[in-house]
């Protein structure tokens, strides 16, 4: 199916991926425990997306969910905050949980420096095949760089900062990158990012096969049954015209 209208595309993978996790799919059920004060949403099979009473954070992992076994874990993210929370966060401010709840902090630039040949290819890989974050609302619209991380080979990348600043008109992305101890396992993990109220968790689950061969199969059987009841809408209201 394909649809040009980027809004209506929007709300229909929310509304998929929504579907799949009150049917029961495994990778997302377990996701399904988001802070009671966050809204978890999955606009994309590899996209997550939360929103709390300060921000609104947009995840992407398809990369890292391709990258099982591999000790460099990289995800890409977009975020922005709500009116009146203005904020600057520092690298500190953002940490990984892995699957048996050890907390890993952001590699250091000293560590990036040295890994730079798996993390290339692990940015070569991104750039072929990666997702859209762009679910900010449209005030977001002053670009932001979050760079806490930069490559000699990539000038355009920028300086590294240690820190970075928000307010309700920013569109900030950058990638994020970890150390794994043991390697990317199989399971749910959370970014964690410190807000100046509260920790925010954006949960994202590295998929076996099986997983996300039947996250694919739910999400096109929806899409079939949206696009034949739409049509059926659209004729009764055509008929109701007349």
């Amino acid at each position: 199916m394909k649809i040009n209208n980027q809004p209506v595309l929007r709300t229909l993978l929310v509304m998929t991926c929504a579907a799949i996790l009150f049917a029961g799919g495994a990778a997302f059920a377990q996701e399904a425990d988001a802070p009671a004060k966050a809204q978890l949403s999955f606009p994309g099979e590899y996209v997550r997306q939360v929103i709390n009473d300060e921000a609104i954070v947009n995840l992407g992992y398809r990369t890292a969910n391709a990258s099982v076994g591999q000790e460099w874990l990289m995800v890409e993210i977009s975020m922005t905050v709500l009116p009146d929370h203005d904020m600057t966060l520092k690298r500190e401010d953002f940490w990984l949980t892995t699957p048996d709840g050890t907390r890993v902090d952001l590699a250091t630039q000293e560590e990036f420096n040295k890994g730079s040949g798996s993390v290339r290819a692990l940015d070569a890989r991104a750039n072929i095949s990666r997702d859209s974050l762009n679910y900010l609302p449209p005030r977001a619209n002053i670009p932001c760089r979050i760079g806490f991380f930069s490559d000699s080979s990539t000038p355009a990348r920028g300086l590294t900062y240690s820190q970075f600043s928000m307010t309700p008109n920013s569109a900030c992305g950058g990638r994020l990158y970890w150390i794994v101890p043991g390697g990317i396992q199989y399971g749910r993990y959370f970014l964690n990012i410190q807000l100046p109220d509260q920790v925010m968790q954006v949960p994202f689950s590295i998929m076996t096969k099986e997983e996300l061969k039947e996250a694919k199969a739910k999400v096109k059987e929806w899409q079939k049954e949206q696009k034949a009841k739409a049509k059926a809408e659209k004729a009764a209201a055509k008929n109701q015209e007349k």
